[in-house]
């Protein structure tokens, strides 16, 4: 089976204060989709596509101009030139539409059942091993969500915007919430909603914007999306989010979607002091064998 990594590389890196997607984590300089593109090669997966935007090209084609080479094809997608459903209100727009806007960015490019990771994420080397037996084992309709344990995914430096997961007891994702601002105070972990505070159990299934999804589902995506722009073209900051789609399209009977649960401590620069934490990690893995000493 052919499987395609599509990689959500546009976004701003406003919190970063930064390109956290070109930012050199490893010995070699590499970066942190380096790992995942090296995992997913393992894998067993056969192309990667870049969801970026145009001024990234040149640096993007630069760093990997040599950089696994003969082992994945690679390809690129601009999220800033699909405007598709969107040319009579980029004037007014003040951020990109969103990381379903950027997946229909790239569907010419995807014919294949296909995994969906942040750039500037690190999800774990058997994670996608794990993404793997279970996309190949999907039925009609049905969709993958790696379902993350929140307590492993959290920032010591700020609050983070996470996809908390309702799961039935045969791990099916009954719903999804995007839920912003959550953070640890001591054990626990809260977020506040309309002025009231919430807890949250560190075991939480939560998502780390990993999907699996059959090619099939671009047309449903793009439908969703029409409909958004329909909905909030004169809000120059809404954005068409995966998870919230996905969600629209399981109350609608149109998808299932099964959680895969892994035990994968997430890694990943929200904020610049996240970054020697990452560093850490990764040489960690390094000295454990988990890594080579330049991933190329």
């Amino acid at each position: 089976m052919d499987l395609t990594l599509v990689v959500l590389a546009a976004g701003m890196g406003s919190r970063y204060g930064g390109n956290k997607q070109l930012d050199g984590i490893g010995p070699n300089g590499e970066i942190i989709m380096d790992y995942s593109i090296h995992d997913a090669i393992n894998a067993g997966f056969t192309k990667v596509v870049f969801i970026i935007r145009t001024d990234l090209k040149e640096a993007f084609e630069s760093h990997y101009a040599e950089r696994f080479q003969g082992k994945i094809k690679m390809e690129y997608a601009f999220q800033n030139e699909y405007t598709e459903h969107t040319a009579a209100y980029e004037s007014n727009r003040k951020k990109p539409w969103g990381t379903t806007h950027a997946i229909l960015a790239a569907k010419h490019l995807i014919n294949e059942p296909f995994l969906v990771i942040n750039a500037d994420d690190y999800y774990g080397t058997e994670s996608f091993g794990e993404a793997v037996t279970a996309i190949k084992g999907l039925k009609e309709n049905e969709h993958l969500i790696m379902g993350y344990e929140l307590v492993n995914t959290l920032s010591d430096h700020g609050t983070v915007n996470r996809g908390v997961c309702q799961v039935d007891e045969a791990m099916n994702l009954t719903g999804i919430k995007e839920t912003l601002a959550i953070g640890k105070d001591g054990d626990e972990i809260s977020y506040e909603e309309d002025g009231v505070k919430h807890t949250l159990k560190p075991d939480t299934y939560v998502s780390m914007n990993f999907w699996g999804f059959p090619a099939s589902v671009l047309p449903l995506f793009e439908e969703k999306f029409i409909e958004f722009v329909k909905h909030n073209n004169e809000d120059p900051k809404a954005e068409c989010f995966i998870p919230v789609e996905v969600d629209n399209l399981m109350k609608e009977g149109k998808a299932t979607v099964k959680v895969v649960p892994t035990s994968a401590s997430w890694l990943g620069v929200t904020y610049q002091e996240d970054k020697p934490h990452v560093v850490n990690g990764i040489n960690q893995m390094i000295a454990d064998g988990v890594y080579p000493k330049e991933v190329k």
